[in-house]
């Protein structure tokens, strides 16, 4: 199996990080540098064919914050298909809304630091 990244998947990635939305600047600046739990996330990981907005190898969960296009059918069904990949790889996708991480954060932080617990507890 080739496990060589796609470098345009990367560099897309990257820029990412550089127009990232306000929920995903403002999630950022409380998980970097392990500032929650203790637990180190990337930020626009690849995870082929796939970027996601956080993830934590140690314990095997991604994070999405979604905003409107998201609700629709398209988006639902785009949503549903990366996560049963990524579920099939074995790891847990947590999904908040922009408007719950900008307007209630402890909300959103209450329901992460649960299934980080969770996680945190099942992981070898």
């Amino acid at each position: 199996m080739n496990n060589k990244l796609d470098p345009q998947l990367l560099i897309f990635a990257k820029s990412m990080r550089h127009t990232a939305t306000d929920a995903e600047n403002f999630m950022w600046q409380l998980l970097r540098a392990k500032r929650f739990m203790n637990i180190k996330f990337r930020r626009h990981h690849v995870i082929k064919p796939y970027i996601v907005d956080f993830y934590c190898h140690e314990i095997g969960l991604v994070i999405e914050l979604d905003g409107s296009q998201h609700g629709l059918d398209d988006g639902q069904e785009y949503d549903a298909e990366r996560t049963k990949f990524l579920g099939a790889l074995g790891l847990k996708v947590v999904r908040y809304w922009n408007h719950d991480v900008l307007g209630g954060m402890e909300v959103v932080l209450e329901d992460l630091w649960q299934s980080c617990t969770e996680l945190k507890n099942t992981s070898p």
